[in-house]
């Protein structure tokens, strides 16, 4: 495979070897660059030979001295298309959208280079035996495995690939030489959860230090699962159930290991109607992705902040709007700082999902027009205070295509993205830069 190079920096080695913009890379030492984990891979090395192919086809090899740039640039990390989900699975998310969104939304990713660039989940499915050997022999870790179950048959079923139960053993490969793995079960009642749940964990567990996390996540169930397998969102009871075998087997794990492997995410505490864990119970919290350990932490550093916190004393009235999961919380810590902030008015709104629907209660899937629905009649004083995790990687839109600006004019109104930092939490409620 070559890969074309986009662009070569004046003055760098490659360019006083006349390698020019347009041309191939096409090995480095003999080796295959297929993305720029191997490119970065094998230019670390003290004396490098580039096959390179210019536009006409002619092939050149150029040797340069290793441990420098080289000034060869990339349109893209992966330097050829991204690769799309070969599964079907019962519970995936992208099969549940609404029709008319922006046309990117729909695409499946299960890239497992993005699993290293980015920290994605992979279900191994669309990689083969070659593409293990090399994550073993970069040693690139972690990597982040979406799992459901150990189950093969059960992995088969829920996946809708007939690969999904034979690539399970892809996890005792990177286990055996070392490869950390973050994994990540998505629970659906009546298939991976109860018994299976149970054995999921102990398999997992039992390779550990190599496996360093198990996050459980609920099911996210729409409005648009016409024509879907059907299922149903976790009751109180079969909450209560995920959560007291996460428990039992964390407690075993506890005596031998001294350390919590296993995580619910916190949806799974607030279904259950169970008080939220303090931030001890989360280590180093290697999964705030999936939505685990977010609100001890956001508590946390709130709190602290607030032990040394002075407010200015000016009249200040702010609204912070969130989705109904973390209501509670925001609520509690806004009137935590206001008992601090003598002149400061918060008032704390929750917002429906009526896009994706009411059994979607996180704040990174509220939309442009679900907050403008929510907060076009009221008094929001002179800011709104609003999740960044609603809007998508670039900052500036929600899923629904309304952009940050567009909402600030449909409601006539300062919005403000705030991060999940308590010192940034802080600093916007009460005005500070």
């Amino acid at each position: 495979m070559a890969v074309k190079i986009a662009c070569v920096k004046k003055h760098s080695p490659a360019a006083r070897h006349f390698i020019k913009a347009g041309d191939k890379l096409l090995t480095v030492n003999g080796n295959e660059i297929r993305d720029i984990l191997d490119y970065q891979f094998y230019v670390d090395d003290d004396r490098l030979i580039l096959e390179i192919e210019k536009e006409s086809g002619k092939k050149r090899t150029v040797k340069l001295s290793g441990g420098s740039d080289l000034g060869l640039e990339f349109d893209t990390y992966l330097m050829d298309k991204q690769r799309s989900c070969a599964n079907n699975c019962i519970f995936c998310f992208i099969d549940q959208l609404p029709r008319g969104l922006r046309e990117s939304l729909y695409f499946k990713d299960d890239d497992s280079r993005l699993s290293f660039f980015f920290g994605n989940y992979i279900t191994l499915t669309n990689i083969g035996q070659k593409d293990v050997d090399r994550i073993i022999k970069m040693h690139i870790s972690p990597v982040n495995i979406s799992v459901h179950t150990t189950n093969p048959e059960l992995r088969v079923k829920m996946m809708g690939n007939k690969r999904a139960g034979k690539v399970l053993d892809y996890i005792n490969q990177l286990a055996e030489a070392g490869i950390k793995m973050n994994t990540q079960l998505v629970l659906c009642p009546g298939y991976n959860d109860g018994e299976e749940l149970s054995k999921t964990l102990k398999d997992l567990g039992a390779l550990y230090p190599a496996v360093q996390s198990i996050a459980c996540v609920p099911v996210g169930l729409t409005c648009c699962r016409d024509g879907l397998t059907p299922l149903a969102p976790f009751t109180k009871e079969q909450a209560n159930d995920v959560l007291s075998r996460i428990n039992i087997y964390n407690d075993e794990f506890l005596c031998y290991n001294k350390t919590n492997i296993a995580f619910a995410a916190d949806e799974f505490y607030l279904k259950a109607q169970e008080p939220m864990p303090g931030e001890a119970r989360y280590g180093d919290f290697l999964q705030l992705e999936n939505g685990v350990g977010l609100w001890a932490l956001l508590k946390k550093e709130v709190l602290e902040e607030l032990q040394n916190y002075t407010y200015n004393g000016k009249e200040r009235h702010v609204s912070v709007a969130t989705g109904e999961a973390a209501y509670p919380l925001i609520k509690e810590l806004c009137e935590r700082i206001c008992e601090k902030s003598q002149g400061l008015s918060v008032d704390v709104i929750k917002v429906p999902n009526i896009l994706f629907g009411e059994m979607i209660t996180v704040a990174g899937l509220i939309c442009g027009k679900d907050f403008y629905s929510a907060l076009k009649d009221k008094d929001l004083g002179e800011e709104l205070l609003i999740p960044a995790v609603s809007l998508r990687r670039e900052g500036d839109m929600f899923l629904d295509d309304v952009t940050l600006e567009e909402l600030s004019q449909m409601l006539k109104i300062k919005v403000t993205p705030v991060h999940n930092d308590g010192a940034e939490f802080i600093n916007k409620i009460s005005g500070k830069e």
